[in-house]
């Protein structure tokens, strides 16, 4: 495929993201996903659409990101049975192993998929979430850090020399900081609720460490935050980053719960204001990205108003 040709939007799914499921009430559960691919289903968008699918993680893309005796700690607890993974939000059923497999492999067939110019944009639809999952733990709903494993293999596999990962979900992604908090290859830009919110990582003085001091930024917003405090923060400082950074490609952690109805975050942010994020990221990253975007779910967990906030990204992806 190429030129006038190129599909808009690659979407990245899998039926083993549906099979990973709570016993009981959570509100990280099958029906985020199911609420999603409906509404892209019969979305406008929906025939600029290409529906790969995800395929399973090989052990060597996780170990990038992940320490070997935590991959093979979780998913022996996993195929054992185990229901629970870390202090108690972080759950497992006997197909959560092969789920979380399956979202990490998405981010990195998508890398694969934009960086060999198949598609300028990519969206993996997937669950678990990833960007609370540290090295050698399960956290926040997180098994893998399906962002940080896109972003490992891209530096690895693709001669990129530097990647931005931008994190709009209400919480702060402090497993995808904790990975690149020494790498100056790799700028990890986050808004997210702070100060008194979990997972309590975020300062604005958390900027790197070494040769990574400076390529961390975060914008910690207090709780009641509206559209307009939200998109001041992408159209200034993060803005500014980006293009100086002049990534050669863009992540996002792609989370939906800064929404003003989610039961989970306490912002004030509306449908409309995620797709404008978007373009507003996507156009400072553009004279050198050429567009190149790989977008993974995070949170979000008022079904409605999820799954039409994801509408509204893609359609800003596709643009």
């Amino acid at each position: 495929m190429n030129g006038a040709n190129l599909p808009s939007v690659a979407l990245y799914t899998h039926p083993a993201c549906l099979a990973h499921a709570p016993d009981g009430h959570h509100p990280e559960h099958p029906g985020r996903l199911e609420a999603i691919l409906a509404r892209l289903g019969r979305s406008p968008l929906a025939p600029r659409l290409v529906r790969p699918e995800a395929p399973l993680a090989q052990r060597a893309w996780l170990e990038r990101n992940h320490l070997p005796g935590y991959l093979d700690d979780a998913r022996r607890r996993i195929e054992s049975g185990a229901r629970v993974l870390d202090l108690g939000d972080t759950y497992a059923n006997e197909h959560s192993w092969e789920a979380a497999s399956r979202a990490a492999g998405a981010s990195v067939a998508a890398a694969d998929a934009v960086m060999g110019g198949l598609v300028r944009a990519a969206f993996c639809g997937v669950r678990p979430p990833g960007h609370h999952a540290e090295a050698g733990r399960a956290m926040g709903f997180c098994i893998l850090n399906n962002v940080a494993i896109a972003a490992r293999h891209l530096l690895a596999e693709h001669g990129v020399d530097r990647v931005a990962v931008v994190d709009f979900d209400v919480h702060h992604g402090n497993g995808t900081q904790h990975s690149f908090y020494d790498s100056e290859r790799v700028l990890y830009v986050s808004t997210h609720q702070h100060p008194f919110f979990f997972p309590g990582t975020g300062d604005a003085d958390e900027t790197g460490t070494g040769a990574g001091r400076g390529f961390t930024l975060n914008v910690p917003l207090p709780g009641g935050t509206d559209d307009r405090a939200f998109l001041a923060a992408y159209r200034g400082p993060i803005a500014e980053r980006l293009q100086a950074f002049r990534p050669d490609v863009l992540l996002f952690s792609a989370g939906f719960d800064a929404h003003e109805r989610d039961p989970l975050g306490g912002f004030r942010v509306s449908t409309e204001t995620f797709g404008e994020v978007t373009r507003v990221v996507r156009a400072a990253c553009a004279p050198s990205t050429g567009g190149r975007t790989i977008s993974c779910l995070e949170g979000g967990y008022d079904l409605q108003a999820l799954a039409e906030s994801v509408e509204g990204h893609v359609t800003a992806l596709a643009e």
